[in-house]
């Protein structure tokens, strides 16, 4: 996958992405990252890339004719879905992450100061993705956890696709909890804490159906949105409807 970043600031790039399985992707040309200063497409002799929003307001706006201009400094067929890290975007989702794994090219415009002129991003067909409903000082923070989640998907990333399989809404619930060794352990406060006996107990089909019946019972309690859904894509699967 090729990846193209416009950003005011490039050496925020790979960052966090230049390390563990990602960086180890990066390595192996699994994807290409390219980020691209925006600022060196601004003519005047400033450098200026930002401007006072017409009808007023807060903030400064970046402007559309160097946004442009450095959008267009990626070949054609390296830009594939422009995107637009905006927090009046639609939600990231696993789903999402699934759709974007499938393009050969990514192209993510991150904002600074109070965004970016709407014309360039209605001109070039940016589709606003947002992390969550909180602001950031800028759109880099949000490009790299849209790309964590979509990067990890591509084949030879992670290297075992078991792991996407049991992972949280993978199958529209919330993923079960885990343990590992020791099986009882005493934490510093003196209490011991038991690994439930079924995982130690071998019966495979009773640790698929615990783990199912954990899943089920931590999505009902935290995300009541996701157990809805959960539920009527289960009945409708019953009832034969589509």
């Amino acid at each position: 996958m090729q990846v193209s970043i416009l950003t005011l600031f490039p050496e925020m790039f790979p960052g966090v992405l230049g390390s563990s399985l990602t960086g180890d992707a990066l390595e192996k040309g699994l994807w290409n990252l390219n980020a691209i200063n925006i600022r060196d497409f601004a003519t005047d002799k400033h450098k200026t890339v930002d401007d006072t929003p017409f009808g007023g307001g807060a903030g400064m706006l970046m402007k559309p004719d160097v946004v442009e201009a450095a959008l267009l400094s990626i070949p054609a067929h390296q830009r594939g879905k422009c995107l637009y890290m905006s927090p009046r975007g639609r939600p990231l989702t696993h789903a999402m992450a699934l759709e974007l794994a499938d393009s050969p090219a990514l192209t993510i415009l991150c904002g600074r100061y109070e965004g970016v002129d709407q014309r360039v991003l209605d001109a070039y067909d940016f589709q606003e993705v947002s992390i969550g409903d909180y602001v950031l000082t800028g759109g880099e923070l949000p490009a790299m956890v849209l790309l964590d989640a979509v990067l990890r998907l591509k084949p030879g990333v992670l290297g075992n696709k078991a792991t996407h399989d049991e992972e949280s809404f993978y199958d529209g619930l919330l993923e079960y909890p885990h343990y590992t060794r020791p099986a009882n352990w005493l934490d510093k406060q003196g209490q011991t804490h038991h690994t439930p006996a079924v995982l130690l107990s071998g019966h495979h089909a009773e640790i698929r159906q615990w783990r199912q019946n954990e899943a089920e019972a931590l999505t009902a309690e935290r995300r009541p949105d996701l157990w809805e859904a959960y539920k009527q894509r289960k009945n409708n699967k019953i009832t034969g409807q589509s």
